[in-house]
């Protein structure tokens, strides 16, 4: 679009705001990359070419400066951020990865709306050069800010539909193999507490464990939870307890899950593992917080935050990361749960 003929008022914020029957402050995030409804999008980029307004770039171009830091973006509740061992691992290899490259990190923590927009905000002000992004979900806003910013960034796990360089491990295979070592310890009625099944990393999972059950995969046996908490888990356990009292192994979907899952099933009267077997997955701090300790997958989750700061940082120095993913090895830990 060029710029107005001289003689000629240059259009305003104000004027896109009116023509597109829309406050300031949403055009204000349009223009900055921030999250709006798709109507108001639509119309606000009618009423830009409308009136004809032209950005001031200039100042844009001054904040846009390398500013030395790079964000860390988690998608999952504050009280997630702190109970879950295997975001601090990642945020520790990914802190250490950066500061070895004199790179400063921002965490920055997503749970509601009013987060995605001030995030998106703080995104678009050019306070950061690149980001590492952890839990993303399908369709999430944050990362059609980072697309229409072209930030140098590295995603933690695979979302789909998602084309930028990504670090993770094979959820699926590992979540299949440990499923059919539980199953060889000769239980039968195996359930699974299914947890973030909108994220790729859980329905993965949950895909690798109904393969490895094949055709005695039991649907009435998968009880689905939102989050990898041990309040989920121990939740979750007991309702699968009402439907299926006689069930033999239980995998939980992160150790959190599983932790809890043990907590439920010894209110409940059932000895692990002589009466249930229960597997988790991560080895994570709460694997060796049950009694028995649990079985488990080994998620190396400060290589995993490694491995996205230095796709973040190769970008930044001009290279060009993978975008076809990096997989780490994620071997089974097996101990006394099952």
């Amino acid at each position: 679009m060029t710029p107005p003929p001289p003689g000629r008022r240059r259009s305003t914020v104000h004027d896109v705001a009116r023509a597109a029957g829309v406050s300031r402050g949403t055009v204000s995030r349009v223009l900055n990359g921030g999250y709006v409804s798709d109507h108001a999008r639509e119309a606000i980029q009618s009423a830009i070419r409308e009136v004809g307004y032209v950005p001031n770039n200039a100042a844009r171009t001054l904040v846009r400066q390398r500013t030395q830091a790079v964000g860390f973006i988690v998608h999952e509740p504050h009280s997630l951020f702190l109970e879950d061992p295997n975001i601090g691992g990642i945020l520790l290899g990914a802190n250490t990865a950066l500061s070895n490259a004199d790179y400063q990190m921002v965490c920055l923590v997503i749970d509601t709306d009013r987060d995605t927009d001030r995030v998106a905000r703080y995104l678009s002000g050019g306070f950061v050069d690149g980001a590492v992004i952890v839990s993303a979900r399908h369709h999430d806003p944050i990362t059609d800010v980072v697309e229409r910013l072209g930030l140098p960034v590295a995603y933690v796990g695979h979302p789909p539909g998602i084309s930028r360089p990504w670090v993770g491990i094979d959820n699926l295979g590992a979540a299949r193999a440990l499923t059919r070592q539980l199953r060889e310890t000769g239980r039968r009625r195996i359930g699974m507490i299914a947890a973030a099944l909108d994220r790729d990393s859980g329905s993965d999972r949950l895909a690798g464990f109904r393969e490895a059950l094949g055709a005695d995969f039991d649907e009435s046996l998968v009880e689905p939870v939102p989050l990898y908490a041990f309040a989920d888990g121990e939740a979750g356990m007991r309702r699968l307890l009402e439907r299926a009292p006689d069930v033999d192994a239980v995998f939980g979907a992160s150790d959190a899950v599983a932790a809890g899952a043990v907590q439920a099933l010894r209110a409940a009267g059932k000895r692990v593992p002589d009466d249930v077997g229960v597997v988790g997955f991560d080895d994570s701090a709460w694997a060796l917080r049950t009694d028995p300790p649990l079985s488990t997958v080994d998620q190396p989750a400060e290589g995993l935050g490694a491995a996205a700061a230095e796709a973040v940082l190769l970008q930044l120095s001009g290279g060009v990361a993978d975008a076809d993913g990096i997989l780490l090895h994620a071997p089974i830990i097996w101990r006394g749960s099952a």
